[in-house]
């Protein structure tokens, strides 16, 4: 009886218990039935899990144990805390936004970033080895820093500014020897080298230089006539004409045999030393003992060779160089038929002129003429007016500019341009030393006017000259 009573005790906590149960988990159905219309999509998941594992410790508090089996109990705690962990790791359901909440943007405006400020985190240092960024404000170079800076950019390497005049002087050397031992009847003076590698003036490039052989004269047997006396009419050009013919036949002067008409020929002498250079002098033995290859240039009017060394290739050109009544003549005569004729040189005379001003008021104009040679040299167009054409216009400019300190080099540098195009809008340049001489006699119409466009257009913007 005692029994039976016990039995149905434990039926009937075990029915009002599961009475209970029922209850919940028809509740329970009735909050997932409804959990998507009220909780949306992610709330009636979150719900439904958390009461799964609810269902799940209700369901393991309720059934039987077991109770001569120890590992149930151990068992039931671990699906307990799994469930637990079920239940905390579940992800909240989004935070339900405000009315307010909708004006303010997702994401706060970037903060603008000040120059030089590090791009890191307030409060955050820069990490170890991290490059300091500075600022560095950006600035655009004047006329003057251009000037200077492509003056340092036409450095001539020193190995060819030191082996050069070597190497020259050493062939002028073996050519002095060989004329004298081939002709040794002709009076020529002692070979000397020329060009502004030697002269003091700073070089573009260490790849040519000039080989003046002196021609000595009897002043008792020879006169100049200027070549303004002449059929071609131009100041530039000399005649030197053999006198006294009756007293002093022709033999008395050894350099008789290259007269033509009475005069000098200056394109005699040239093609009587062309013929020397080119078959009489063994220069490929020469060569190898200066340690280079020398080739005699065959089909120039010039005498001119080409040397070429491991570390320079050189162009050496021989003048044939009259000095008489302080005029400096070449024997460079111009093309067509008139063979008699020799070149006025200024050369010697520029070098002076313009080393003299500058040490007189530690002026800029070599430096000026050095830049400006530079643009003539990369400027195709503007070729024919490097060296001698710009020399004369910063000496014609330096009798009116005072100022040529270096200070002031871009303001003469402009100035140079302005006069070189108001000379060629004219088609005339004047020598400095000869007013009666234009300079650009020797140019076509067509060049000058190629030349004039160019600089006009670079008037407004001289930079574009410097590229």
């Amino acid at each position: 009886m005692a029994a039976f009573w016990q039995q149905r005790g434990r039926r009937q906590e075990n029915g009002g218990l599961g009475s209970v149960i029922d209850g919940l988990g028809s509740v329970f159905d009735v909050l997932l039935a409804n959990a998507r219309l009220v909780l949306g999509v992610s709330g009636a998941a979150v719900l439904a899990i958390a009461t799964l594992a609810v269902k799940r410790l209700i369901d393991r508090a309720t059934s039987p144990r077991d109770e001569g089996d120890p590992k149930a109990e151990q068992k039931s705690l671990e699906e307990s805390w799994q469930d637990l962990a079920l239940i905390k790791t579940t992800p909240k359901p989004p935070k339900k936004q405000r009315r307010e909440d909708l004006s303010e943007p997702l994401l706060s405006p970037a903060q603008p970033l000040v120059p030089g400020e590090a791009r890191y985190p307030r409060g955050c240092s820069a990490p170890l080895g991290a490059p300091q960024v500075k600022s560095s404000p950006l600035r655009c170079l004047t006329l003057q820093e251009k000037l200077l800076s492509h003056s340092s950019q036409l450095a001539v390497p020193e190995i060819q500014v030191s082996l050069v005049p070597q190497l020259a002087r050493s062939i002028c050397t073996q050519l002095q020897n060989f004329l004298r031992s081939k002709c040794p009847e002709l009076p020529f003076g002692r070979l000397f080298l020329s060009g502004a590698l030697l002269d003091g003036l700073e070089v573009l490039a260490a790849d040519h230089i000039h080989l003046m052989l002196p021609v000595v004269l009897d002043t008792g047997l020879w006169s100049l006539i200027s070549g303004e006396d002449t059929v071609v009419r131009n100041p530039q050009h000399w005649m030197i004409k053999r006198i006294d013919l009756g007293y002093f036949p022709r033999g008395c002067s050894p350099w008789d045999k290259f007269i033509v008409g009475r005069y000098l020929s200056s394109n005699m002498l040239n093609e009587t030393l062309h013929k020397l250079l080119v078959a009489s002098i063994n220069w490929p033995a020469i060569g190898g003992l200066l340690g280079c290859a020398i080739h005699p240039v065959v089909a120039s009017r010039e005498l001119k060779l080409e040397v070429k060394h491991d570390q320079v290739e050189l162009s050496i050109t021989l003048f044939p160089v009259v000095e008489m009544e302080d005029k400096v003549l070449l024997a460079v005569p111009p093309e067509g038929l008139v063979e008699n004729l020799w070149l006025e040189s200024f050369y010697r005379a520029e070098v002076s002129r313009v080393k003299e001003l500058d040490a007189s008021d530690s002026g800029a104009r070599q430096l000026c003429l050095r830049i400006l040679n530079g643009i003539c040299r990369s400027q195709p167009s503007l070729h024919k007016l490097g060296g001698s054409a710009m020399t004369h216009i910063i000496l014609h400019l330096s009798d009116t500019a005072s100022d040529w300190a270096e200070e002031s080099l871009a303001d003469r540098f402009q100035q140079v341009l302005e006069e070189l195009v108001a000379y060629l809008e004219k088609g005339v340049l004047p020598s400095y030393f000869n007013p009666k001489i234009n300079l650009f006699s020797g140019l076509l119409e067509e060049e000058i006017d190629e030349m004039g466009f160019v600089l006009y257009r670079a008037l407004s913007e001289p930079e574009v000259l410097l590229k």
